[in-house]
């Protein structure tokens, strides 16, 4: 196991790399002058042209990229152009509220859309196959923005059951639930849906293999055959899909947090970007990609734990 999880930490620097070198060549080429943004915009050009000079922005952009590398193996990402504050301080204040609604996404998806494909599976054929087909569809289909525009006019609009703007507090309070629950339902709405395809035929798979057969001649009860020899073997190629998909989760978050005034590091990364503060925007990149490559990392561990067989490879 300490092998697999040394291999895959190894083949996650160099896409680490390239996504440093991919988010800094972004933001060099985006709109906006970071000189600019801090002189403000009634400076005169020479003032400006001397904060280019002292940031380093004349310089060609290897070297500019090789100072940034720099200053990031030392740990320090610079300061915010518009706060004036550590981007290390600005990303921990917005790292808690983004892992809290990530936390109340999967912890009800997760559990809904395995019990959804495996309802549809064992119902083969049946309306409620049918339905939980279509409604997985709808999931995958629909964007994120309609799913968060929809239910802010129905529940937060109409029928005011839910508050929908920013964030009431922390998770484990009564006041956080109430401002998680709708940011959270709407993004847990796309993934049920490519869960519970999977689910639904990973387990059709699973159930006609002859070890099921077996389970069934020795005079299992349906439910103890389904979720003791079918659904656990069934899990293995779901545990990868969520893990891609939790992945994926990442960008919805940034249409969510937007949407929902929510502060979390989506919603800082677009302020960052709209405001051509390039050190934050930068350190932003890293965090996501941090957190996409330590997800594809748990995952891996949970394959390995499901199929042994995995660690041999």
């Amino acid at each position: 196991m300490l092998e697999t999880i040394l291999n895959r930490l190894l083949l996650s620097i160099p896409v680490l790399l390239g996504v440093l070198i991919l988010g800094f060549v972004l933001v060099q080429v985006a709109p906006g002058d970071p000189a600019r943004v801090l002189a403000g915009p009634a400076a005169p050009p020479e003032i400006v042209a001397q904060i280019r000079e002292r940031m380093g922005l004349d310089d060609p952009m290897v070297v500019q990229f090789m100072r940034y590398m720099g200053r990031l193996m030392q740990g320090d990402l610079g300061r915010s152009l518009i706060s004036n504050r550590e981007v290390v301080v600005e990303l921990g204040a917005a790292i808690g509220p983004t892992l809290e609604l990530m936390l109340a996404c999967l912890i009800w998806s997760i559990p809904a859309g395995i019990s959804l494909g495996t309802l549809a599976a064992v119902w083969r054929g049946s309306l409620v196959d049918r339905a939980i087909m279509a409604f997985s569809v709808a999931g995958v289909s629909l964007p994120i923005f309609f799913i968060c525009l929809v239910l802010i006019q129905l529940v937060g609009v109409k029928w005011q059951l839910l508050p929908f703007i920013g964030r009431g507090g922390p998770l484990w309070t009564v006041d956080g639930l109430r401002h998680i629950a709708l940011p959270a339902l709407s993004l847990g709405l796309i993934f049920i849906g490519p869960v519970a395809r999977m689910t639904r035929s990973s387990v059709l798979e699973v159930l006609r293999l002859d070890h099921v057969r077996t389970a069934r001649a020795k005079g299992l009860t349906e439910r103890a055959v389904i979720v003791r020899h079918g659904l656990r073997n069934a899990l293995i190629p779901v545990i990868t899909l969520i893990g891609l998909q939790a992945g994926y989760l990442l960008g919805g978050a940034v249409v969510t947090e937007t949407i929902f005034s929510y502060p979390g590091i989506g919603r800082l990364a677009v302020g960052a970007i709209l405001s051509s503060d390039f050190p934050l925007t930068q350190g932003a990149i890293l965090v996501l990609a941090l957190a996409f490559i330590l997800v594809n990392l748990v995952v891996d561990v949970l394959y390995a734990l499901l199929d042994p067989r995995v660690q041999k490879k």
